[in-house]
Parts: structure tokens; sequence; C-alpha cells
């Protein structure tokens, strides 16, 4: 084979593959710009047979702001900017116009840039399902509802005039649901219930602005208990209030009565009162009583000082051995 031929055939499998077309990368595909809760996230595919090494770079704008850099050198598909809501990079609010763009790099190499679809957010934004709890009472149940969590502001902010859709039904029987519309309190009492029968309640949230409904909330069942008739209450009450008065009028007029009743003053029985009463007759304590003490013996001690010295004939060494065994020390019997 020639050289001219193998040159040809290094060149062509280079180019066919390599992402690079005269010198310029090919461009991401499927950039589309999207919007859950009020946040706002570019997200792309890449381009056919892309090398494992490239990076992406992303940017927005609005309709009164020039692009601003938001991601820059990422390996992933998507770049969030409502995460990026710092002092250099505009803040994403909540009536806003945006649009998004990407590029691809691989070195030196760059793609052209792709611009995404264009969003109002406040319109477009996909609004989550919002979290209920159920709470019976009698033949009742009280539903509460939580909105979703917005990444900018929050939904009552955004949607001033929002409300909620309310459907229940007996369980199994769904397709017999009852709904409520328009309701603008998060906390709504079902009161048209069968007692002690189960019922499932889901939950829908409707704006003006937004001319999607949010996603369904989760189902959620709780069961009534048994209805009690309001003049049971009443009967109750009364009675109830009866007792107590007729045992405080008790109390009063026989206070002393039951004051002895539950406080007896029982008397001491007569061989109790003989028996504390009478004197001991025990001989130790009798002879411990009438004991005298003991006459106590002692003796007379009388301690005289030694004025005698050296030249009276006995010196001061001495003293300690001769003069000492002289008795100067006198007892006198007691």
């Amino acid at each position: 084979m020639s050289a001219t031929v193998r040159c040809f055939i290094l060149t062509f499998s280079a180019l066919c593959g390599s992402t690079v077309v005269s010198g310029i990368l090919s461009r991401p595909t499927n950039v589309h710009l999207t919007s859950f809760n009020m946040d706002l996230v570019l997200r792309w595919s890449p381009p056919a047979g892309a090398a494992s090494s490239l990076v992406y770079t992303a940017e927005y704008n609005t309709t009164v702001i020039p692009y601003s850099v938001a991601c820059v050198n990422i390996s992933t598909l998507e770049c969030d900017f409502t995460r990026l809501n710092t002092s250099i990079h505009p803040s994403i609010v909540e009536y806003g116009k945006y649009t998004g763009r990407v590029r691809a790099l691989l070195g030196s190499e760059s793609s052209a840039w792709v611009e995404s679809n264009h969003i109002t957010l406040d319109k477009d934004t996909i609004i989550g399902s919002p979290n209920i709890s159920l709470f019976s009472n009698g033949a009742t149940i009280e539903v509460s509802i939580k909105d979703p969590v917005f990444a900018v502001s929050s939904l009552r902010n955004v949607y001033i005039s929002a409300t909620y859709n309310i459907s229940y039904w007996k369980d199994g029987q769904k397709e017999k649901a009852k709904h409520i519309s328009n309701v603008q309190q998060n906390r709504v009492v079902l009161s048209d219930l069968d007692p002690r029968t189960k019922y499932c309640v889901q939950v829908q949230i409707n704006t003006e602005s937004n001319p999607h409904p949010s996603k369904p909330s989760g189902v959620v069942c709780a069961s009534t208990t048994r209805e009690d008739a309001p003049w049971v209450a009443a009967v109750l009450t009364f009675v109830l209030m009866a007792v107590g008065v007729a045992l405080v009028v008790v109390l009063v007029v026989y206070r002393e009565s039951i004051s002895v009743f539950f406080c007896p003053k029982d008397a001491l029985p007569q061989h109790f009162k003989e028996y504390l009463l009478a004197p001991p007759n025990s001989t130790i304590y009798l002879a411990m009583r009438n004991s005298h003490p003991p006459k106590e013996v002692y003796h007379q001690i009388s301690i005289l000082a030694d004025h005698r010295t050296e030249e009276e004939g006995c010196p001061l060494e001495a003293a300690r051995t001769t003069c000492s065994k002289q008795p100067d020390i006198s007892v006198g019997g007691g």
C-alpha cells in the first residue's frame, strides 16, 4: 500500500473518531430549561461520540441583562441556576423570563453555543404536590394541607390567590369521589361522612397565573369513629354537674360526721391505762433508782520548789543525781 493511501486512511479515521470537525467540537443536544417548584435548571445531552474528558460551560440571561456565566468546566449534564444567587450572579426572581445556553469544551477546542427554550418562572414552573394529614373526630375528618417548598420565595408569595381542590371517597370507591373546589384555607373539615368508615383524600393546588395545577398529593386514608348525637353530650354534661353539686352539699352538711368517720377518736382501753400508769416493780430498776453515788477517796499532794545552790553543798551537776534523790515532796493522808 502506498504512503498516500495510508495517510488518507489515517486522516479519515481520525476525523471519524473525534468530535472535532474543522477544529470545532460538536455541540450538545437536547438543551432545555426546566423549572420545578420555582428552581431553574438547564439540562442537555452530550454530543455523539463525545470524549470522556469533555466538559461544559453554561450561562443564562433575562430580558434585561446579558448572558451571565453560571457553571464553568463541569462534567455533569445540568446546571442549577437557582443555586448561584451570589453577589456576582444576578438573582433568580419569581417573575423573571430566562434563557439558558451551553457549549462543550475539550482542551483548547470549544463547540458553538446552543440556546435553550424560554421560561417565565411563575407561569412555566411545575408545582409539586402538597402534603396532607388527616385527623379523625367522630364522624368528621379534618384535612390539614402543607404547601410544597419553593426554591425561590414561597408558594403563597408567588401565587397569592392559590386554592386547593380536595377529592375524597370511601376506601375502594374512588369512582364515586366527591370534590370540593377553590378552597383557600389549609384546614378543611369533611363533615358529610358515615361513622365507622374509612375515607381516602387527595389534594391539588390551583393558581391563576400558572395554567397547570400542581401534581396531586399522595392518597391518605383515615377512619371515622361512631357518631354521638349532640343531646348525648349535653345530658352527660348536666349529669356530671349535678353530681358535682350534690357532692359539695353532702360534704358541707355532713362534714363533722365524715371527719369522725375518716379520723375516729377511739379511747385507750382501761387495762392499757392501768399497765402504763402502774409503778415499775423491777428489782434492778429499784436498786439503780435508790442507790447512792460511792464516796470518792483522794490524797492531798504538796509540791515544794528546791532553792539550794552549789555553795550550800550541792553542786548543780550533782543535783541531777544526789540531790534529786532527797525527798522534797511531802504527802499527807487525807
